[in-house]
């Protein structure tokens, strides 16, 4: 891999625990003290359940559409969308619109705790 330049393609990608067909690249280096940029895919029909971080997310949207719920609101996720989770706040996503589903998500590097529900 180059130092500053990569295609997001290169990085390993790992599935996400209690998800379904949901992976996960870390495309920030380990060095980087400040955030952390990942690249989230969820398959066709796949899904993350509800769930609640201590840390806020703020996401772009690269490719397909996917319904989004951030607290009680719905929205119908697609390419070009910002979405903003506040921490604390629950969400969860469902590829049900018949494309892959995926987004950047950005987060800081503090510590982060998941409660799923």
């Amino acid at each position: 891999m180059n130092k500053y330049c990569n295609n997001s393609d290169v990085y390993e990608s790992n599935c996400i625990p209690k998800t379904v067909n949901a992976s996960i690249a870390v495309l920030t280096p380990k060095e980087d003290k400040d955030f952390i940029v990942r690249k989230v895919t969820l398959a066709i029909d796949g899904s993350m359940p509800n769930h609640i971080n201590e840390i806020q997310h703020q996401q772009y949207v690269l490719k397909g559409e996917a319904k989004v719920i951030v607290g009680d609101e719905e929205y119908h996720a697609k390419v070009g969308d910002f979405i903003y989770i506040p921490a604390g706040v629950a969400h969860k996503y469902d590829a049900c619109y018949g494309s892959e589903y995926e987004f950047l998500c950005m987060i800081t590097t503090q510590e982060d705790k998941i409660t799923m529900l």
